[in-house]
């Protein structure tokens, strides 16, 4: 009996601990699980406000800057506008004066103005804006000159060439320099004429590679709009696009120039036929006269000595 009450609260003890141990364990198996979904929860709601700024940022932008442009990559803007004014010398001042209040100039002008017609005045504004304020100024140029009658524009990313051009640049100076460190170890005169003239060689190169990182920063600085000021009767100049070479039009080309190769030859030809005409009838009568001197020339040589 008093082994088997014995034996009977040995394993009531150990179910207990078991139970207790099975506890732990799936509390501390909650514990893991609930870490990652912790862990992953911290940024999602972290998240959140950063996609709200975003979307705050972009909405107190107004102007779409932000959403137009590409501040990461390197490209070029252009466009051209067409607006139709009452006075085109005062609206192309007026667009000199937005340009230049955005930061701006004005890089040609052309004007076309009759005196005794003003009305068909017209007026061509080639301007560089800021490409953080192209957008803005773009659009007060076709709403505060006149009626907007066209806009077209292009935008060029040239990130690669300008990536090419200072990497190009970048190792061109360090060639230089090391060429520099050669030129101070150099023994002979002909070693220095050798490393002077490889010197100038990529300082040449360096200047011309240059150059095309101050033209391709400006351009990518400034966008250019083109601006046709029309004035209250002037037309539109219309710029049709090329077609693209077929070779239905190659045929007809072909044809057009066989044609006129055919009317010049004819009309050549019709230029001289007068004069080969009077040729003609020149060298028949020297032929017909000399034959006829030919003919009485043995006649009149016997004649002479019977006389």
């Amino acid at each position: 009996m008093i082994g088997s009450v014995l034996l009977g609260g040995g394993m009531f003890l150990a179910g207990c601990s078991a139970s207790s141990n099975s506890a732990a364990s799936s509390s501390e198996a909650a514990g893991r699980a609930a870490g990652p979904v912790a862990a992953t929860a911290g940024p999602a709601k972290e998240a959140v406000p950063s996609s709200a700024a975003l979307g705050n940022s972009a909405g107190h932008g107004g102007t779409g800057t932000t959403a137009r442009l590409a501040p990461a990559s390197s490209i070029i803007y252009t466009a051209q506008l067409t607006v139709r004014a009452g006075d085109v010398s005062s609206a192309a001042a007026q667009a000199a004066q937005i340009a230049e209040g955005a930061g701006g100039y004005v890089s040609s002008e052309t004007a076309k103005i009759d005196p005794d017609h003003p009305s068909k005045a017209t007026a061509s504004v080639q301007l560089k804006i800021p490409v953080t304020a192209y957008p803005a100024t773009l659009g007060q140029l076709g709403h505060r000159l006149g009626t907007q009658l066209a806009l077209q524009q292009q935008a060029q990313d040239v990130t690669q060439q300008v990536a090419d051009v200072n990497s190009q640049v970048a190792s061109d100076q360090a060639a230089i320099a090391q060429l520099r460190g050669l030129l101070s170890h150099a023994g002979s005169v002909g070693e220095l004429l050798s490393v002077q003239n490889q010197i100038n060689a990529e300082e040449s190169n360096l200047e011309s590679m240059q150059a095309q990182q101050r033209a391709l920063s400006h351009e990518t600085s400034y966008a250019t709009v083109t601006l046709m000021i029309l004035g209250p009767k002037a037309r539109p100049v219309l710029h049709r696009q090329k077609a693209p070479p077929t070779l239905a039009g190659g045929f007809g080309a072909g044809w057009h120039a066989l044609r006129v190769a055919v009317s010049w030859t004819l009309a050549f030809l019709g230029a001289i036929a007068p004069f080969a005409v009077v040729l003609a009838v020149a060298g028949y009568v020297i032929y017909r006269g000399r034959r006829w001197l030919s003919r009485r020339g043995p006649t009149a040589g016997p004649a002479s000595p019977e006389s």
